[in-house]
């Protein structure tokens, strides 16, 4: 049987329903970050786990649509991210099927590439839009800090970020991994065999 391409994409069943779900994890889960003035944001587990199953494109689709909801409906600042959100979806969903989610250790160290990452995409955001900040009272803390000791504006916004996305993406990759790996192996196996959606 031929593998499927990471990068397949058909309008099936699983797909269609699957990408929903993941935007509304990710939106309670920054919700209860939000709300709860957390140090992470929350905002990718769906992401994450839709990528895990079904694969880049599904993964970085469910992280964009969910930013731009979020951002017309609660925080307009989260529509800029829509950005991190997709490329957070393809490095996920591309590793993924090379993989770094057969075993814990992989996990791990995929939760470390995709804060670093996610850090990264993020910064240049940070300092475009909002003067270096993320507007985390955590990350932010660090930033006015790093400033107060004379330190270049770039190192502090990508500190910022950083110190936030770091242990969010971590430990949303490894809570992902264990859902995944507890997930029935027929729910696994509709997005392997990408089944075609049958159109109206």
């Amino acid at each position: 049987m031929k593998t499927k391409s990471m990068w397949s994409f058909r309008l099936s069943t699983a797909a269609l329903v699957l990408i929903p779900i993941a935007i509304g994890i990710n939106y309670i889960g920054k919700t209860i970050a939000a709300g709860l003035k957390l140090p992470l944001w929350l905002d990718s587990l769906g992401t994450i786990l839709s990528s895990m199953l079904a694969g880049p494109i599904v993964g970085g689709l469910s992280g964009i649509i969910n930013n731009i909801i979020y951002g017309i409906t609660l925080d307009p600042v989260s529509t800029v991210y829509a950005i991190t959100s997709g490329v957070i979806g393809i490095v996920v969903g591309a590793l993924a099927y090379k993989g770094w989610v057969n075993n814990f250790a992989r996990a791990l160290l995929l939760g470390l590439v995709v804060g670093a990452i996610a850090a990264t995409v993020s910064t240049p955001l940070n300092m475009i839009f909002w003067e270096g900040q993320t507007g985390n009272v955590w990350g932010d803390a660090l930033y006015a800090y790093i400033l107060s000791q004379n330190g270049p504006i770039w190192l502090a916004s990508f500190l910022d970020s950083i110190v936030v996305d770091l242990p969010d993406k971590l430990i949303s990759v490894l809570l992902c991994f264990f859902i995944f790996k507890g997930l029935p192996k027929n729910v696994k196996r509709l997005y392997q065999n990408n089944q075609r959606f049958e159109e109206l």
